[in-house]
């Protein structure tokens, strides 16, 4: 199977700023709250270059793997539904189970598997367009 490498760059560039967007705009003030990084003074986020290198390499694999689900000519639908599919169907409920054991909260698990989904979603969708 062929892999469009540009598709699986831009699908985890896409990625990268969504959870840029998603986490220090959209839903910073409740997230940083949930995770206790408000109320708790030793709770720091991490090493900004560690952050972002290894986010980025993170999100090139995710990419990558579902570029390999997605394969050749699928188009549009079929990129999104397997998006949905690995962000809501496998992500959310993997982490839904983390999250019940754990003791997390609903908002919490509303917030980090939101994430996932829409940004595996939009990764599907740039992959079945491109690959």
């Amino acid at each position: 199977m062929e892999i469009n490498f540009l598709a699986v760059g831009l699908a985890a560039l896409a990625a990268f700023f969504l959870g840029f967007i998603w986490y220090t705009v959209v839903f910073a003030k409740p997230w940083q709250k949930l995770i206790g990084m408000k109320q708790d003074p030793s709770v720091q986020p991490p090493n900004m270059a560690k952050l972002l290198v290894g986010s980025l390499i993170l999100e090139i694999i995710m990419a990558l793997n579902l570029a390999f689900f997605i394969g050749n000519g699928a188009g549009w639908m079929f990129g999104l539904a397997a998006g949905f599919a690995a962000g809501f169907g496998w992500v959310a409920m993997a982490f839904g189970v983390n999250y019940l054991f754990e003791g997390k909260s609903l908002r919490l698990w509303l917030i980090n598997a939101g994430y996932n989904t829409v940004v595996f979603c939009v990764m599907g969708l740039i992959i079945g367009v491109i690959q």
